[in-house]
């Protein structure tokens, strides 16, 4: 089959296209013939190493953490899936590889199919539906009526996550350029803010929760709108003591990462509010759920471009330009 590895740690360096045997399956995995692979930042942010710490993958490997494709065969273990049926899924960590024209998938990873979907646009939901599920409801326990602030709400995240939090019953805010105001409007933000030419410190306040993906001083910022006893959900860092458990790892990468967040922890400390980081997990139930709501008309996929599979890399390049709006997917 035709793959897109990566043979070392290279921002620069393209992934490599390859002939390569198909999968083995394991008793309790599935085969699934890849349709549509989603691109996402987490794929140029293992490329270039960023999460060599606390993912070591061994070199090569092929990249790629969302699928959608129909089922060619079911380990003698497999309960929940047949051949034929058209599922989607975001591998978990270390069995990634949708940039592929196969994959093998552990069953509790995958979901069926939204029933109204493309195959391009199921492949654009499990990693940012999955991500903003466990940020708003796992881990921010969003209730109806609480204020939280998304940011760059025209991305793959933001672009799920102020549907979800509307659907939850929040008031939502976030930024984005002004290009993109109608998009985030027609999906639900109450309020806009030009993160070009204003400043969200200034003008929100005492907000219940939020969902940071940006940079350091943008956290800072962000930790100063919430109430007492508010909640940042972090999914681009920096990892925490907690997280550091979740892993398992060693207390040499333990105690490196409680000193990388002491600094924000401390500083959470002292405005009586709570800091968390994300690291999304494979779920399968959760995605069914999603499923659920893109089914009854709750959440739509915003899908910007659709690449075909010879330009992987182009795709790549895209998706770290920033300038998508929504999802950026592979047709294979």
């Amino acid at each position: 089959m035709k793959a897109y590895i990566i043979q070392k740690y290279d921002k620069n360096k393209d992934l490599m296209s390859v002939e390569i045997p198909e999968p083995f399956i394991k008793e309790d995995e599935v085969l699934v013939q890849v349709h549509a692979a989603g691109v996402n930042l987490l794929d140029s942010k293992i490329k270039s190493g960023e999460f060599k710490l606390i993912l070591p993958y061994k070199f090569p490997f092929i990249l790629g953490h969302d699928v959608a494709g129909v089922v060619m065969k079911v380990g003698a273990e497999v309960k929940k899936f047949k051949v034929g049926d058209e599922v989607y899924a975001r591998p978990r960590d270390f069995r990634i590889g949708t940039f592929a024209e196969l994959i093998a998938i552990n069953e509790n990873d995958l979901a069926i199919k939204p029933k109204g979907l493309t195959m391009e646009e199921a492949a654009s939901i499990p990693l940012v539906g999955l991500t903003a599920y466990q940020a708003l409801i796992e881990k921010g326990n969003l209730k109806k009526g609480q204020k939280v602030f998304i940011q760059a709400g025209s991305g793959g995240v933001g672009t799920f996550a102020i549907q979800l939090a509307k659907h939850l019953g929040a008031t939502v805010a976030t930024t984005t350029s002004s290009s993109n105001f109608q998009l985030v409007k027609s999906l639900g933000a109450d309020f806009i803010i030009d993160y070009k030419n204003e400043d969200f410190e200034t003008i929100l306040k005492d907000y219940d929760l939020v969902l940071h993906s940006q940079d350091a001083k943008t956290l800072e910022k962000s930790l100063r709108i919430l109430k007492p006893g508010g909640k940042l959900i972090s999914i681009s860092g920096p990892p925490d003591p907690d997280f550091a458990k979740e892993i398992t790892t060693s207390w040499f990468l333990k105690t490196i990462l409680r000193l990388i967040s002491f600094g924000v922890r401390k500083k959470s400390k002292q405005l009586k509010v709570n800091f968390v980081f994300l690291f999304m997990k494979a779920q399968g139930n959760q995605l069914n759920e999603i499923t659920s709501l893109i089914n009854s008309g709750v959440i739509r996929p915003v899908v910007d471009k659709v690449f075909p599979f010879e330009k992987v890399n182009e795709a790549m390049a895209y998706v770290e330009s920033g300038r998508a709006k929504g999802k950026v997917v592979v047709k294979v």
